[in-house]
Order: structure tokens, then sequence, then C-alpha cells
């Protein structure tokens, strides 16, 4: 079976010196950690289907139960940003796209090029560097995306919710997508997830923050919080839209950021879908 995924070649062609070095055994071991083997099996099973095909593919695959409320509130154009809050990892992701995908037919998401390593999302997805700077070959096609009439899907934390106040949320949205939003002219459709982790996820990201680890040891879970979610129901509200003229200058952009992450959560808390965005 073709390797799609293969975390040793990864870790051997890394820019860190730790991963290079990295002992052959201990690989071994994340890589069951991660389901690498399944992983491969999965990309392998559905390799004739791209982009938006491949996604209810995995849906299926996984068995997932989707309840969505709100759909009548994904607008007939699509040149908006679809965001949301990121308590999953992969799971939201999927959901996220497939959703949009689904209604419009084409998206265009903003992800990390870790992606990169499923052949068929690649037509899907516009790469960031969350952990670093993005090069500037890239910032060139995102704003081509920007600029475009394509759906974008967008998690503006652009890391997975960890446990922040005793809550577990997003940390801090990026201001970017309201800057893109003004300029690019795109309204802003929220979505809210319901659920969480496992206590395993949030343990060590406390366990590696108190010991002032800053390697993100818990993102080797991810795949395993993936496919633990197997069969289940993952509850989805979708908020109205945001006409992008609503970020004035009343507030910075990192005001307006924060202002709809703190709606998103209202959203989820909210009787209905029909709650409105009040700057």
């Amino acid at each position: 079976m073709p390797k799609y995924f293969d975390l040793k070649s990864i870790f051997r062609n890394s820019e860190s010196p730790l991963l290079k070095k990295m002992p052959g055994f201990i690989i071994s071991i994340i890589s069951g950690i991660i389901y690498e083997k399944r992983i491969n099996h999965i990309i392998e099973k559905y390799k004739n289907f791209d982009g938006v095909a491949f996604l209810p593919k995995i849906v299926e695959e996984l068995k997932l139960k989707v309840e969505i409320e709100g759909l009548e509130n994904l607008p007939e154009t699509g040149k908006c940003f679809f965001v949301a809050n990121h308590p999953f990892g992969f799971i939201d992701g999927l959901i996220l796209t497939n959703t949009v995908g689904g209604k419009y037919g084409t998206l265009k998401a903003i992800g990390n090029d870790a992606f990169n390593y499923v052949p068929n999302l690649r037509p899907l997805v516009t790469y960031v560097n969350v952990y670093g700077r993005t090069p500037k070959d890239y910032i060139k096609i995102l704003d081509e995306v920007y600029n475009s009439d394509s759906p974008i899907t967008h998690f503006p934390e652009g890391q997975v919710s960890r446990k922040y106040n005793g809550k577990i949320q997003d940390n801090l949205w990026q201001k970017s997508f309201i800057t893109k939003s003004v300029s690019c002219g795109r309204d802003i459709v929220p979505f809210y997830y319901y659920g969480r982790n496992s206590r395993l996820f949030y343990f060590i990201y406390s366990f590696r923050n108190f010991f002032g680890i800053k390697t993100n040891l818990e993102l080797i879970l991810l795949p395993h919080e993936m496919f633990r979610k197997k069969g289940e129901t993952i509850r989805v509200r979708i908020g109205k839209p945001i006409p992008w003229q609503t970020f004035d200058k009343r507030a910075s952009h990192k005001d307006w950021a924060e202002k709809l992450r703190k709606h998103v959560y209202k959203i989820g808390q909210a009787p209905s879908a029909d709650l409105e965005f009040i700057p």
C-alpha cells in the first residue's frame, strides 16, 4: 500500500534538529499513536475522490451523525468567510468544509501545510504557517483566494481549543480574517461546534504548560481524537451572516475579532440560531 503519510520521512526532512535525530523506535511509537497505517489506508481507499467529493466519503467512513441547526442561514452567495470555533481538530474542519462544499460545490479552506500530506485535500486547502512566518509565495496565493469569489472556511484561532480560564475554548482569534473581510467585501458566517476532545488531550496541554514545555505534545493525539469520535453525533449551529460593513472604525480589527469570537460562543448558548450580532 502506498505510504502517503510517512512520519519517518517527515521527521528526517524536518528543519528541526530534534526531529531529525529522533530514534527510529520513538518514531514507530508515535506512528502507532497517530494511526499512520489507518490514515494511509483511508487515503488509498478513496484515492479516486478529490476535493469536495472526498469530504462526504470521510464522514461516511467515520460513521458520523451530523446535526446542523441554521442551514437556512447559509447565504445564496458563497463569497463569505465561514468561521468557527475549533474544539476537535480534524472533525470540525471536515464538517465545516463538507457543509460549505455541499452548499456551494466549491470552497477554499485556510489550513496549515500538514494537510499537504493528504493529496485528496490539496485542491481545497490554501496553506498558512500557524507556527511561524508564512512564505511570500503562500501570501501571494492567499491574496488571490481572498479576492476570488470562492467560499472560504477558516478557524481564526489557528489552533485547536485548549482549557483557558477554566473553560475549554479558543484562545484569542487572529484579526486577519476581519481585515480581509473588509478589504475583500466578504460577509462572515459564524459556526458553533458543541463538544470537546478527551481529558487526556487537555491533561497533556496542562502538563506541558505547567512545566514550561513549548512543544505542542498534545497535537500528536489529534488523529486519536478523530477516530475516537467514530459513530458519534456532532452538533453544529450556524448563525446569521454578518455583513462586512459591520466592521467599521468603532473598534480595531483585533477588537472586532474578539467580539466575533464571543458571539460564536453565545450562538451555542442561545435558544436558537437566530441570534443577532450586536457590535
